[in-house]
């Protein structure tokens, strides 16, 4: 009786502790009360040994998944079609038979009714329908069939496998996992690469645009909707910089400042914003028209002093010379400066650039008699580490880095034929280093220094072609001031003091 069931798939329920087997049965041993599976299973996954015994005393439950052949035969003869199986409980070394708990009352499944079995809801327990299906699926398909396990049916299946760790060259087993892990032959891989571009060329882009344009327009005309525009990109809204302004605003004013004496030159700033020029007597009266306001002389060499300093950091190399790490290479800059106001700016510029670490050699010959606010600024001059000579031979030999001049007046012409005047202008012009002139003036200057930039104050004056390239700084002039002397005023400097300007000519 006991040779009737070798061959049979059984599980095991062996406890907490022992766990689930799966196998068929290849010896039973009624003396000992022992049964013994071939190719067993643990908990779903494939034993290392290939063959497992176990005692009667270690069994809990014991089912029948699958009958041998001969015996489904004498089965199904003996028992009708509505049969409930049956299944073996060992308690305490005693077996007692009991019918199979399952919603409905079937036959013991066929090995080719495994999978219809799943698809109906009365499969077996999960470690074992893991078995049935690999057992099966094993034996019954070809050789070169190869199953694609990472799905969630396979990793859903056996929850404690743990994928061993790859150390050293693949064996064979290795390499099947592989195989199975990574999906179909790569002979299957077409050879040709999609061509992309001859797809793209069966589009009509601009085709199906205008067929969708037109059942738009069809469909609401009667809805006055007005359709969507879609068209060629030309048609298109414009596209903007990350910097661009999308909102729109009024139109833009280029001429915002209106002077009631033209000075003869207009300028442009980088933002296209026309600066005109003023004459020198309007210049003149809105300097004293801002002082009468209040901004003095002083607080006007100040501005302009800092203003021309910024100017001369940039024009040095700002900070890629001027830097801890290049105190070695420290600029030095020559100021020419006359007794005059034009001169009081010349040394202010002086002191700030020496309170930033630069050389500075402040040229201004000695008068008897100076204005106050000339007197002044040399004092603060004195206090910094800056020199200061009075002849012309105690200037250096070798070139320097920037000169900057403010020798030139516009009310003192006849300086021009002073010795010391006409001694500098030669050594500034023989330095060949590059000269930036503060407010000069607009007489000629073709005996005069040859500079490469001019800084204007306030509003430009019409310069000529020896003054280089003009640039305009901000010294605080209020913008009632600016219409007290008739001058429509809109500020041309945005975020910056200084601006170049560019001749409406160029």
């Amino acid at each position: 009786m006991a040779g009737d069931w070798l061959g049979s798939i059984v599980s095991i329920n062996c406890g907490d502790t022992l766990g689930m087997y799966q196998g068929r049965v290849s010896a039973v041993d009624q003396l000992s009360q022992t049964i013994s599976l071939t190719q067993p299973f643990h908990n779903g996954v494939k034993c290392l040994v290939p063959e497992v015994t176990f005692r009667a005393g270690d069994i809990v439950e014991l089912k029948i998944l699958e009958l041998p052949v001969d015996s489904r035969r004498q089965t199904n003869n003996q028992f009708p079609e509505n049969t409930t199986g049956m299944t073996t409980d060992y308690i305490n070394g005693t077996a007692k038979q009991r019918p199979i708990e399952t919603s409905n009352a079937q036959n013991i499944p066929r090995r080719s009714d495994a999978r219809s079995n799943d698809t109906v809801g009365t499969s077996p327990q999960p470690c074992s329908k893991s078995y049935v299906d690999r057992h099966s699926e094993g034996v019954n398909q070809p050789k070169n069939f190869r199953r694609r396990h990472n799905s969630w049916s396979s990793s859903s299946r056996y929850p404690n496998q743990v994928t061993p760790k790859k150390s050293g060259p693949k064996n064979g087993q290795m390499k099947a996992r592989d195989d199975e892990c990574f999906g179909e032959d790569l002979e299957e891989i077409p050879d040709t690469d999609f061509d992309f571009e001859g797809n793209l060329a069966l589009f009509d882009k601009a085709a199906v645009f205008e067929e969708i344009d037109t059942h738009e327009r069809k469909s609401g005309g009667g809805t006055g909707s007005v359709p969507k525009s879609r068209g060629t990109p030309s048609d298109r809204a414009p596209t903007y910089r990350h910097d661009e302004n999308i909102l729109e605003s009024e139109p833009i004013v280029y001429r915002r400042i209106i002077v009631p004496q033209p000075g003869g030159k207009e300028f442009c700033t980088d933002s296209g914003l026309v600066v005109p020029s003023i004459s020198y007597v309007l210049h003149k009266k809105l300097l004293s028209v801002a002082e009468k306001h209040g901004l003095s002389v002083e607080k006007r060499l100040e501005m302009a002093g800092i203003c021309a300093s910024q100017m001369a950091l940039t024009l040095l190399g700002g900070p890629n010379r001027l830097n801890p790490k290049n105190v070695h290479q420290r600029p030095t800059v020559a100021f020419l400066c006359g007794p005059h106001i034009k001169g009081a700016q010349g040394i202010s510029c002086g002191r700030h650039l020496a309170n930033h670490d630069v050389d500075i050699i402040l040229f201004l010959p000695n008068f008897m008699k100076m204005l106050e606010p000339v007197t002044n600024e040399l004092n603060l001059f004195c206090q910094t580490e800056g020199k200061q000579v009075s002849n012309v031979k105690d200037l250096p030999d070798c070139p320097v880095d920037l000169v900057i001049n403010c020798l030139d007046c516009h009310e003192n012409a006849f300086l021009r034929d002073q010795p010391w005047y006409r001694a500098a202008v030669e050594w500034a012009n023989q330095n060949r280093a590059p000269v930036l002139n503060i407010d000069p003036p607009v007489t000629d200057q073709g005996q005069g220094i040859h500079a490469k930039w001019s800084l204007e104050l306030g509003l430009p004056l019409a310069l000529g072609e020896q003054a280089g390239r003009v640039y305009l700084c901000d010294i605080g002039i209020p913008q009632k001031v600016f219409r007290e002397v008739g001058i429509t005023y809109h500020s041309p400097f945005g975020c910056k003091f200084v601006i170049p300007l560019h001749s409406m000519l160029e």
